[in-house]
């Protein structure tokens, strides 16, 4: 698989916040890689959990939980392909609030993404394609498929 990355977070599908009074320590254990580690389950956790998958394949990822910092991180894609991190824009596009995930397709005018905290668990979701600001890919890991990076 050209994206390890994709299946770790597969196998973590189900994992849900826990309700008020108590907190998931799976998804503690997501923020421990990131600039709020120690937080519980009820702040946001999509980048968090991107940022485990990542680390548990020995790709470095932001190191924060702002979905809005992969815009910054490896390498930009024009066309997406199955495990890259998709970000994507809330409220509006110059908030700084977002949300990533990995990308499994499209259907119709929606991307259908794999992530955390996609309706309070780690689940398939989809999003408007309206929505999307950057398709990225880890700086010096091959991409799948005839894609290709285009060079700089």
């Amino acid at each position: 698989m050209n994206a390890p990355w994709l299946a770790i977070a597969a196998a973590e599908q189900g994992v849900h916040a826990h309700p008020p009074g108590s907190s998931n320590p799976r998804i503690t254990a997501y923020h421990a890689g990131t600039n709020i580690a120690g937080y519980d389950d009820k702040v946001s956790w999509c980048s968090s959990f991107v940022n485990w998958c990542f680390e548990r394949c020995g790709v470095r990822g932001t190191g924060s939980a702002l979905a809005r910092s992969w815009l910054d991180w490896g390498e930009a894609l024009d066309v997406p392909v199955p495990g890259c991190v998709v970000v994507l824009w809330r409220e509006s596009r110059e908030s700084w609030k977002g949300h990533v995930g990995y990308y499994l397709r499209h259907e119709l005018q929606d991307v259908v993404l794999l992530g955390g905290n996609q309706l309070g668990a780690v689940q398939e979701h989809r999003y408007p394609l309206e929505t999307v600001l950057a398709y990225r890919w880890p700086s010096g890991r091959p991409v799948p498929g005839p894609y290709r990076i285009p060079p700089a």
